[in-house]
């Protein structure tokens, strides 16, 4: 079993997570994974903010934990990497409230090429990701990877929930591509207008 953090938001493969901590439940499961070198896994919630397991999505993305710092308000900062996607088998709540999860790994998106017809989107990413800075810093960049440019632009673009959830669900990187490119496209024409 492993720990489940469940949060209103989707954790990519290979995307940055950065988190602020006070509960003390997952102050307790950040210092277990870390003396053990362990990933928790990352499930979106809910909307409504109820984290019990019928809230949580069935697919998530496991957690490693790669920097951590005391905040100036005294909370714990961490930043984690996105790692392997999984599928929530069964959860279990301890007694301190922190949910575990069996867990089966899904397998990883294979490398795949970007199409010529996308040929246009590693430029403006790469652009995008520059803006955002040191997010970014310590993140192995691949922009003639299809997964990999589609998961970076699901976790940047401002979608809903649930279109990025769709987007970490989807097993096929250049299908996943395909659904992002218009979204893209309307956000071109809002900026020109």
């Amino acid at each position: 079993m492993i720990p489940l953090f469940p949060l209103q938001t989707v954790l990519f493969p290979g995307g940055p997570l950065p988190l602020r901590l006070f509960e003390p439940r997952y102050l307790d499961m950040v210092s277990r994974c870390m003396k053990e070198s362990a990933p928790f896994g990352v499930v979106l919630v809910d909307v409504n903010g109820a984290t019990d397991s019928a809230a949580m999505n069935s697919v998530g993305t496991l957690a490693s934990i790669t920097d951590w710092y005391q905040g100036t308000d005294g909370l714990l900062g961490i930043t984690a990497r996105g790692g392997d996607r999984f599928r929530l088998l069964e959860t279990d709540r301890q007694a301190d409230g922190l949910n575990m999860g069996i867990i089966e790994i899904l397998p990883p998106d294979p490398p795949t090429p970007l199409p010529p017809e996308y040929a246009s989107m590693p430029a403006l990413l790469r652009a995008v990701i520059e803006d955002l800075g040191r997010l970014y810093e310590g993140i192995e960049k691949n922009y003639e990877d299809a997964s990999w440019v589609g998961f970076r632009f699901a976790e940047v673009l401002p979608l809903e929930l649930e279109q990025k959830q769709f987007c970490l669900e989807l097993s096929d990187p250049l299908e996943r591509i395909k659904v992002l490119r218009p979204l893209l496209r309307q956000l071109r024409e809002e900026q020109t207008q």
